[in-house]
């Protein structure tokens, strides 16, 4: 089963790569912006946080689930949300498709 402890700092890892893709998505949609690097590593960030949260869920209790569920639900719509920003390195600045 899983902790308490476990399930917080998930949560916590989580939070810390939603506020950096965030940050990132946020400059990926301005003009002039080249951090491809930054801006993949954000995204590497969540899918990592994705993968922990649905590796925990199977050893956590019923509320334990729900609550990684919804964590879930946040990180997987910032990643779609950075996947459709045009993130072209050949394209100046970010548009949606």
């Amino acid at each position: 089963m899983a902790t308490r402890r476990s399930i917080d700092e998930c949560i916590q890892r989580c939070e810390d790569a939603i506020r950096n893709a965030q940050n990132q998505y946020k400059d990926g949609s301005k003009q002039d912006h080249y951090h491809d690097v930054e801006y993949s590593a954000a995204m590497m960030q969540l899918e990592e946080a994705t993968n922990e949260v649905m590796q925990l869920a199977n050893s956590a209790n019923s509320q334990q689930r729900e609550q990684l569920h919804r964590m879930r639900l946040q990180v997987q719509k910032l990643q779609n949300e950075m996947i459709l920003l045009d993130h072209d390195p050949s394209v100046v600045g970010g548009k949606l498709h």
